[in-house]
C-alpha cells in the first residue's frame, strides 16, 4: 500500500491544484473507505498531510495579494484550542468504539457536503479588497473559529468548507480574497491540530509520506491547468460525494442502494454535460 497512497494524493493533489476546491474533504473517506484506515488514524494522518499540503497553496496565494492575514489570525485565534479539545476527543475513542467515531466523521461529512451545496449558490462580493476589521468583526471570526476548529480537530473535516462559508456569509471580502484567507488560516490551523493529532499517536507517518509524494506534484502540476467545468456543478458534485461517504460512514440502511442509484444518475449527468459541451464547441462559429 505505497504506489496507491502516492496515486491517490496525486489525484486529490491535481484535483486541488486545477479546480482549488476538494482535497481535505475527500481524503479522510478515502482513507477509510478505500484503504481502510480505522477513522482515527485517518482524520490524523489527514490533517497532518493537509498541514504540508495547503502551506504549498497558502504560500502562492500570499505572493499574490488573496490573504487579509488579520482575519485569519483572528480565526486561529479561536480555532487554535478548540481544535485541540476536538483532537483530545478523538484520541479518547479506543479501538471498540472506532464505530462511533466512523459515524461522527459521516455526520461531519454529510454537513460538509451541505455546506458545499449551499456555496455552490454564494458569490462573493466584488470590492472590499482592504477590509479593516471592526471590533464586533474580530469577535465574530474568533467564535467562527472556535465552533468550526473544534469540528476540524475532531474529524478533519471543514477546514476549506466551514470557514470559506462563514467568511462568504459574514464578511464582504473579494471572492479571491475569501479563497487565499481560507487557505492561510486553514494551513496554520492543520498545523495546531495535525501536532496534537502527532502527539497522540494518531498519525500514519509512513502512509503520509506516500501521500505527500503524489500530492506536492499533484497540486504543482495541476495549477499550471484549468478545467472548464461550471463551478456550480462542481461544487455540487462535491457535495454529493461527501454526503454519499457520510452516509455510507453513518451505516445507513440500504447505503450501498443509495450510493450506487446516485452514482448513476450522477455518471448519466456528467456524460451529458460532456456531451453538451462537446456539440457546443463543434458548432461553434471558428474565429477569423
Amino acid at each position: 500500500m505505497t504506489w496507491e497512497l502516492s496515486l491517490a494524493g496525486l489525484l486529490v493533489g491535481a484535483l486541488v491544484g486545477m479546480t482549488g476546491m476538494g482535497g481535505g474533504s475527500l481524503m479522510t473517506p478515502m482513507l477509510i473507505l478505500i484503504f481502510g484506515f480505522n477513522p482515527k488514524t485517518a482524520v490524523g494522518t489527514d490533517i497532518l498531510h493537509g498541514a504540508v499540503f495547503k502551506s504549498f497553496g497558502a504560500i502562492r496565494h500570499r505572493q499574490l495579494g488573496n490573504v487579509h492575514v488579520p482575519l485569519a489570525l483572528w480565526m486561529l485565534l479561536g480555532s487554535a484550542p478548540l481544535s485541540l479539545v476536538g483532537v483530545q476527543i478523538a484520541s479518547s475513542f479506543s479501538d471498540a468504539t472506532q464505530s462511533t467515531m466512523s459515524k461522527v466523521v459521516g455526520g461531519a461529512l454529510i454537513l460538509g457536503g451541505l455546506g458545499f451545496a449551499i456555496k455552490a449558490f454564494l458569490k462573493g462580493y466584488v470590492g472590499e479588497e482592504h477590509l479593516h476589521l471592526t471590533t464586533r468583526q474580530k469577535l465574530i471570526a474568533i467564535g467562527i473559529g472556535a465552533s468550526c476548529g473544534f469540528v476540524v480537530g475532531l474529524t478533519s473535516v471543514g477546514s476549506g468548507t466551514f470557514f470559506g462559508l462563514a467568511m462568504l456569509l459574514v464578511y464582504p471580502l473579494a471572492a479571491r480574497r475569501i479563497v487565499g484567507t481560507d487557505m492561510l488560516h486553514a494551513a496554520l490551523l492543520l498545523w495546531v491540530a495535525g501536532a496534537g493529532h502527532l502527539i497522540h499517536g494518531n498519525v500514519d507517518l509512513h502512509a503520509m509520506a506516500w501521500l505527500l509524494v503524489g500530492s506536492i506534484p499533484g497540486v504543482l502540476l495541476g495549477s499550471h491547468y484549468s478545467i472548464r467545468v461550471p463551478e456550480r456543478a462542481l461544487r455540487m458534485t462535491f457535495a454529493i460525494v461527501l454526503v454519499l461517504s457520510g452516509i455510507k460512514l453513518l451505516e445507513v440502511p440500504a447505503a450501498t442502494l443509495i450510493i450506487e442509484i446516485s452514482a448513476g444518475v450522477a455518471g448519466l449527468a456528467l456524460a451529458t454535460l460532456i456531451v453538451r459541451a462537446a456539440r457546443t464547441r463543434y458548432l461553434a462559429p471558428a474565429p477569423d
